[in-house]
C-alpha cells in the first residue's frame, strides 16, 4: 500500500471531492504514512458525523495507480475509537469485497486555531509602528513631482495616503493610540552627518510616540521639511528595532505590526531576509507598502505564502510578511497576523460536492 487518499460524502451526494492524499511509501508491505494535519472545513465541512472514504492504491511509475481497497468511516467514530482504545481499526475491502488489509490510526485529535480577531478580543493589544522611506530616490520634498511633495491644499502625498489607509485599521485595535514612527535613509539636523537607519519621526529618540492618526501624520510632514533625503534604502534597521521590542512582549497579551513604505528596490536584501525570519517566531507581522512606479516584484520573494522564508541554514517559523505594492491596503492588513498559527503536514483526502 503505498497511497492513502481520502474523500467525504454529503448524504445522498454520490460525488466525491479529493481532500488530501498522503506521501507514496515504496517498497514496503507495511508502510506508515507521516502524521498530517487538515483544516476541519476542509475535511468534513466541520460536520465530524460526515462520512469520510478512504481509498488505498499502489504506486506505479506510469501513473495508472492501481486500487487496493477503501474503506468509510465519520471522524466522529475514528476519534472516539482512538480515545477509548489509543488507536483505530479499519479494513480495506477490494473491489471483489474481499479484505485487502488494515488501516491503524493511532493518533487523531483536533486543536482549535484562535484567529487575529478571537486574540483582540481576549485582550491582546497591539502596537502599530510606521517606518518610511526618506532615501533620494524620492525626489526633492521641494518639487511638486516628489513622492513626499507636501502640498500646501493640504492633498496627502502617497506616502501619507498609506499611512491612512493602514493606520485608520489599526488604530482601531490599538489600545492607547500611540504610534511609534520611524524614519530611514535620511541625515538629521543639526549635522547632517551620517546617515540614520531607524530615527524617530519626531526627531526626539526618547519619545518616538505620536498621539493617533493626526499626531503620526503631523509627525511626518514636520520631519520630511527638517531632514535631508540620502540612502540607502535599508529595512533590517527598523524591522531589528521592532523586532526588539517584540522580543520583550511574548506572552500572547501583546502583537506587534511594522508597516515599511518605501519607493525603491532594497538595498539590504540578505540582511532583511534575515531579519523576517529571526522576527518569524515573535508576536510581530510586517507589512511592507511600495509607492511609486518602481518595480516591485523583488519583494514577492519576501512574501512566502506557499513555503517558508529561507536565508541559508536559516528558515522561517511562520509567514510573518505581507509585501503589498499599492498603498490601497486598508482590507489587507489582518493578513499574515495570526502569529499562533499552526502549521499543518501532508496527507490527500476527499470532500463530497455539491
Amino acid at each position: 500500500m503505498d497511497e492513502i487518499q481520502t474523500e467525504s460524502e454529503v448524504p445522498r451526494v454520490r460525488s466525491w471531492v479529493l481532500v488530501h492524499r498522503t506521501e507514496f511509501i515504496k517498497k514496503n508491505l507495511n508502510p506508515k504514512w507521516a502524521p498530517f494535519s487538515i483544516p476541519l472545513n476542509r475535511l468534513c465541512r466541520g460536520n465530524r458525523q460526515l462520512l469520510l472514504r478512504f481509498d488505498c492504491h499502489d504506486y506505479d511509475s506510469d501513473g495508472s495507480h492501481d486500487f487496493i481497497g477503501s474503506f468509510y468511516s465519520s471522524l466522529e467514530s475514528l476519534e472516539q475509537e482512538v480515545a477509548r482504545s489509543r488507536s483505530a481499526q479499519r479494513t480495506l475491502i477490494s473491489k471483489k469485497k474481499k479484505s485487502a488489509g488494515t488501516i491503524v490510526f493511532s493518533q487523531i485529535g483536533i486543536e482549535t486555531i484562535d484567529s487575529f480577531v478571537d486574540y483582540i478580543q481576549g485582550g491582546t493589544e497591539l502596537h502599530f509602528t510606521v517606518a518610511i522611506d526618506f532615501t533620494g530616490s524620492n525626489g526633492d520634498p521641494r518639487d511638486p513631482r516628489s513622492l513626499h511633495h507636501v502640498s500646501a491644499d493640504g492633498r496627502p502625498n502617497q506616502y501619507e495616503l498609506a499611512i491612512i489607509s493602514v493606520g485608520e485599521i489599526v488604530q482601531d485595535y490599538d489600545s492607547d493610540k500611540q504610534f511609534p514612527g520611524l524614519g530611514f535613509g535620511a541625515l538629521l539636523p543639526p549635522m547632517f552627518s551620517g546617515v540614520q537607519d531607524a530615527f524617530s519621526l519626531t526627531l526626539q529618540p526618547e519619545n518616538p510616540y505620536c498621539a493617533g492618526m493626526p499626531g503620526l501624520l503631523a509627525a511626518y510632514r514636520s520631519c520630511i521639511r527638517a531632514v535631508r533625503l540620502y540612502g540607502p534604502t535599508n529595512f533590517s534597521p527598523v524591522i531589528n528595532h521592532v523586532a526588539s521590542m517584540a522580543a520583550a512582549h511574548q506572552t500572547g497579551a501583546q502583537y506587534f505590526v511594522l508597516l515599511i513604505i518605501t519607493d525603491g528596490i532594497i538595498t539590504d536584501f540578505e540582511k532583511t531576509k534575515q531579519a523576517i525570519i529571526k522576527a518569524s517566531s515573535l508576536p510581530m507581522s510586517i507589512i511592507i507598502v511600495g509607492v511609486g512606479d518602481e518595480d516591485f516584484s523583488a519583494m514577492e520573494e519576501l512574501d512566502s505564502d506557499d513555503k517558508r522564508l529561507r536565508c541559508g541554514s536559516m528558515i522561517a517559523e511562520r509567514d510573518s510578511f505581507l509585501c503589498v505594492v499599492s498603498f490601497r491596503v486598508a482590507t489587507l492588513i489582518a493578513a499574515g497576523m495570526p502569529w499562533r498559527r499552526r502549521y499543518w503536514r501532508s496527507f490527500r483526502i476527499r470532500c463530497a460536492s455539491g
